[in-house]
Protein backbone atom coordinates (compact mmCIF):
# COMPACT_ATOMS: atom_id res chain seq x y z
CA UNK A 1 0.00 0.00 0.00
CA UNK A 2 1.56 3.33 -1.28
CA UNK A 3 0.79 6.20 1.42
CA UNK A 4 1.12 9.91 1.36
CA UNK A 5 -0.42 12.19 3.78
CA UNK A 6 -3.06 9.71 4.53
CA UNK A 7 -3.28 10.09 8.57
CA UNK A 8 -6.96 10.79 8.73
CA UNK A 9 -7.59 6.96 7.34
CA UNK A 10 -3.88 5.07 7.22
CA UNK A 11 -5.12 2.88 10.22
CA UNK A 12 -8.67 2.27 9.52
CA UNK A 13 -7.48 1.21 5.99
CA UNK A 14 -5.18 -1.41 7.50
CA UNK A 15 -7.21 -2.22 9.26
CA UNK A 16 -9.94 -3.32 6.60
CA UNK A 17 -6.99 -4.89 4.45
CA UNK A 18 -6.02 -7.07 7.45
CA UNK A 19 -9.67 -8.45 8.37
CA UNK A 20 -9.75 -9.11 4.14
CA UNK A 21 -6.69 -10.91 4.01
CA UNK A 22 -7.15 -13.16 7.31
CA UNK A 23 -10.78 -14.15 5.62
CA UNK A 24 -9.00 -15.60 2.81
CA UNK A 25 -7.65 -18.07 5.31
CA UNK A 26 -3.98 -17.86 3.56
CA UNK A 27 -0.76 -16.33 5.44
CA UNK A 28 -0.64 -12.92 4.80
CA UNK A 29 1.31 -9.51 5.29
CA UNK A 30 0.97 -5.86 4.93
CA UNK A 31 3.94 -3.70 3.46
CA UNK A 32 2.76 0.25 3.50
CA UNK A 33 5.32 2.61 1.93
CA UNK A 34 5.12 6.18 3.25
CA UNK A 35 5.80 8.65 0.18
CA UNK A 36 7.66 11.03 2.79
CA UNK A 37 4.21 12.12 4.72
CA UNK A 38 4.41 15.40 6.10
CA UNK A 39 0.61 15.03 8.20
CA UNK A 40 1.91 12.76 10.76
CA UNK A 41 0.59 9.50 8.90
CA UNK A 42 3.33 6.85 10.01
CA UNK A 43 2.48 7.82 13.81
CA UNK A 44 -1.25 7.08 13.05
CA UNK A 45 0.22 3.60 11.80
CA UNK A 46 2.57 2.98 14.72
CA UNK A 47 0.06 1.00 16.74
CA UNK A 48 -0.87 -1.84 14.35
CA UNK A 49 3.45 -2.24 13.79
CA UNK A 50 3.42 -4.42 16.64
CA UNK A 51 2.02 -7.51 14.29
CA UNK A 52 5.10 -8.40 12.67
CA UNK A 53 3.02 -8.97 9.56
CA UNK A 54 2.32 -5.39 9.11
CA UNK A 55 5.43 -3.75 7.97
CA UNK A 56 6.43 0.12 7.57
CA UNK A 57 8.98 1.43 4.42
CA UNK A 58 9.77 4.79 4.95
CA UNK A 59 10.60 6.85 1.71
CA UNK A 60 13.55 10.05 2.57
CA UNK A 61 11.68 12.29 0.18
CA UNK A 62 8.70 12.04 -2.43
CA UNK A 63 9.57 9.68 -4.83
CA UNK A 64 6.31 9.88 -6.45
CA UNK A 65 3.56 6.59 -6.38
CA UNK A 66 5.08 4.72 -8.94
CA UNK A 67 8.37 4.53 -7.05
CA UNK A 68 6.31 3.35 -3.71
CA UNK A 69 4.62 0.95 -5.26
CA UNK A 70 7.57 -0.71 -6.76
CA UNK A 71 9.32 -0.57 -3.54
CA UNK A 72 6.66 -1.97 -1.97
CA UNK A 73 5.76 -4.75 -4.27
CA UNK A 74 9.76 -5.60 -4.65
CA UNK A 75 10.05 -5.67 -0.79
CA UNK A 76 6.83 -8.24 -0.41
CA UNK A 77 7.50 -11.51 0.43
CA UNK A 78 4.33 -13.60 -0.50
CA UNK A 79 3.98 -15.99 -3.36
CA UNK A 80 0.77 -13.26 -4.44
CA UNK A 81 1.29 -9.66 -4.34
CA UNK A 82 -1.73 -6.98 -4.56
CA UNK A 83 -1.11 -3.61 -4.99
CA UNK A 84 -3.84 -1.94 -2.98
CA UNK A 85 -3.97 2.05 -2.64
CA UNK A 86 -5.02 3.27 0.39
CA UNK A 87 -8.58 4.46 -0.61
CA UNK A 88 -9.32 0.56 -1.62
CA UNK A 89 -11.47 -0.14 1.22
CA UNK A 90 -14.58 -0.71 -1.22
CA UNK A 91 -12.81 -3.21 -3.03
CA UNK A 92 -11.61 -5.25 -0.39
CA UNK A 93 -14.74 -7.64 -1.17
CA UNK A 94 -13.95 -8.13 -4.58
CA UNK A 95 -10.59 -9.29 -3.72
CA UNK A 96 -11.76 -13.54 -4.21
CA UNK A 97 -12.67 -12.27 -7.91
CA UNK A 98 -8.85 -11.43 -8.37
CA UNK A 99 -7.96 -15.36 -6.68
CA UNK A 100 -9.80 -16.75 -8.69
CA UNK A 101 -8.67 -15.19 -11.44
CA UNK A 102 -5.22 -16.08 -10.57
CA UNK A 103 -6.53 -19.55 -9.86
CA UNK A 104 -7.91 -19.69 -13.33
CA UNK A 105 -4.25 -18.88 -14.60
CA UNK A 106 -3.67 -15.36 -14.61
CA UNK A 107 -0.64 -13.93 -13.69
CA UNK A 108 -1.44 -10.48 -13.05
CA UNK A 109 -5.27 -9.76 -12.28
CA UNK A 110 -5.82 -6.26 -13.06
CA UNK A 111 -8.91 -4.78 -10.89
CA UNK A 112 -11.43 -3.08 -13.37
CA UNK A 113 -14.00 -0.46 -12.82
CA UNK A 114 -14.97 -1.38 -16.36
CA UNK A 115 -14.70 -4.84 -16.94
CA UNK A 116 -18.41 -7.07 -16.64
CA UNK A 117 -19.20 -7.25 -13.26
CA UNK A 118 -17.97 -4.04 -11.73
CA UNK A 119 -19.96 -2.28 -9.25
CA UNK A 120 -19.55 1.32 -8.97
CA UNK A 121 -20.67 2.88 -6.15
CA UNK A 122 -19.69 6.90 -6.76
CA UNK A 123 -18.61 8.11 -9.92
CA UNK A 124 -15.89 10.40 -10.21
CA UNK A 125 -16.85 13.93 -11.33
CA UNK A 126 -17.72 13.93 -15.09
CA UNK A 127 -14.89 16.45 -16.34
CA UNK A 128 -12.64 13.71 -14.66
CA UNK A 129 -13.67 10.98 -16.03
CA UNK A 130 -13.71 12.13 -19.85
CA UNK A 131 -10.10 13.35 -18.83
CA UNK A 132 -9.18 10.33 -17.38
CA UNK A 133 -10.67 8.67 -20.47
CA UNK A 134 -8.51 10.20 -23.05
CA UNK A 135 -5.32 9.90 -20.70
CA UNK A 136 -5.83 6.34 -20.36
CA UNK A 137 -6.88 5.79 -24.59
CA UNK A 138 -3.35 7.84 -24.94
CA UNK A 139 -0.92 5.34 -22.46
CA UNK A 140 -2.91 2.32 -24.22
CA UNK A 141 -2.19 4.02 -27.94
CA UNK A 142 1.62 4.83 -27.59
CA UNK A 143 2.26 1.18 -25.01
CA UNK A 144 -0.04 -0.64 -27.55
CA UNK A 145 -1.65 -1.84 -23.91
CA UNK A 146 -5.10 -3.06 -24.57
CA UNK A 147 -5.72 -3.35 -20.24
CA UNK A 148 -8.87 -0.69 -20.37
CA UNK A 149 -8.85 0.29 -16.84
CA UNK A 150 -5.02 0.99 -16.34
CA UNK A 151 -4.75 3.16 -13.29
CA UNK A 152 -7.09 1.31 -10.76
CA UNK A 153 -5.29 1.03 -7.97
CA UNK A 154 -6.61 -2.64 -7.10
CA UNK A 155 -4.33 -5.20 -8.79
CA UNK A 156 -2.95 -8.81 -7.68
CA UNK A 157 0.46 -10.24 -9.40
CA UNK A 158 2.25 -13.74 -8.97
CA UNK A 159 5.33 -13.06 -7.64
CA UNK A 160 7.06 -13.85 -10.74
CA UNK A 161 5.15 -11.11 -12.46
CA UNK A 162 5.67 -8.55 -10.27
CA UNK A 163 9.19 -9.19 -9.80
CA UNK A 164 9.99 -9.14 -13.51
CA UNK A 165 7.67 -6.40 -14.45
CA UNK A 166 8.46 -4.06 -11.48
CA UNK A 167 11.97 -4.90 -11.44
CA UNK A 168 12.47 -3.30 -15.13
CA UNK A 169 9.97 -0.20 -14.09
CA UNK A 170 11.30 2.85 -14.71
CA UNK A 171 8.78 5.66 -13.70
CA UNK A 172 7.98 6.94 -10.24
CA UNK A 173 4.90 8.96 -10.94
CA UNK A 174 1.29 8.01 -11.54
CA UNK A 175 2.09 6.51 -15.49
CA UNK A 176 3.63 3.79 -13.16
CA UNK A 177 0.81 1.46 -13.92
CA UNK A 178 0.67 1.20 -17.78
CA UNK A 179 4.54 0.76 -17.88
CA UNK A 180 4.44 -1.91 -15.21
CA UNK A 181 1.50 -3.97 -17.51
CA UNK A 182 3.21 -2.81 -20.57
CA UNK A 183 6.08 -4.97 -19.30
CA UNK A 184 4.11 -7.41 -17.56
CA UNK A 185 2.62 -8.38 -21.22
CA UNK A 186 6.03 -7.85 -22.83
CA UNK A 187 7.67 -10.76 -20.54
CA UNK A 188 4.52 -13.28 -21.73
CA UNK A 189 2.75 -12.92 -18.65
CA UNK A 190 -1.07 -13.48 -18.47
CA UNK A 191 -3.29 -10.25 -17.94
CA UNK A 192 -6.66 -10.39 -17.00
CA UNK A 193 -8.98 -7.75 -16.20
CA UNK A 194 -11.56 -8.22 -13.39
CA UNK A 195 -14.41 -6.09 -12.29
CA UNK A 196 -14.62 -5.14 -8.82
CA UNK A 197 -16.76 -2.97 -6.54
CA UNK A 198 -15.25 0.99 -6.27
CA UNK A 199 -16.12 3.99 -4.98
CA UNK A 200 -14.50 7.60 -5.72
CA UNK A 201 -12.96 9.06 -2.75
CA UNK A 202 -13.77 12.87 -2.48
CA UNK A 203 -10.44 14.85 -1.86
CA UNK A 204 -7.84 12.58 -3.30
CA UNK A 205 -4.19 13.73 -3.96
CA UNK A 206 -4.51 13.19 -7.72
CA UNK A 207 -4.28 16.75 -9.69
CA UNK A 208 -5.48 15.32 -13.68
CA UNK A 209 -3.08 18.38 -15.19
CA UNK A 210 -0.10 17.63 -12.66
CA UNK A 211 -0.29 14.54 -14.54
CA UNK A 212 -0.93 15.27 -18.27
CA UNK A 213 2.03 17.69 -18.61
CA UNK A 214 4.43 15.29 -18.89
CA UNK A 215 2.74 12.67 -19.56
CA UNK A 216 4.00 12.55 -23.24
CA UNK A 217 7.77 12.60 -21.97
CA UNK A 218 7.09 9.29 -19.56
CA UNK A 219 5.21 7.75 -21.85
CA UNK A 220 8.08 8.07 -24.51
CA UNK A 221 10.71 6.52 -21.88
CA UNK A 222 7.78 3.51 -20.89
CA UNK A 223 7.85 2.77 -24.61
CA UNK A 224 11.37 2.38 -24.46
CA UNK A 225 11.98 0.48 -21.87
CA UNK A 226 8.87 -1.95 -22.77
CA UNK A 227 10.18 -2.34 -26.73
CA UNK A 228 14.10 -3.13 -24.65
CA UNK A 229 11.76 -5.60 -22.97
CA UNK A 230 10.30 -7.64 -26.01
Amino acid sequence: MPAYDEAEGIAAAVTAIRVALEATGRPWEIVVVDNASTDGTPERLAPLLGDPRIRLLRNDTNRGKGYSVRRGMLAARGELRLHCDADCSPSLGSLAALLAAVERGADVAVGSRVAPGARVHRRQPLRRRVTGWGFARLCRSMLDEPTRDLFCGFKLFRAEAAEGAFSRARLEGWTFDAEVLAIARALGFRLEEVGIAWADREGSHLSMLRVLVPVVRELRAARAHVRAVA
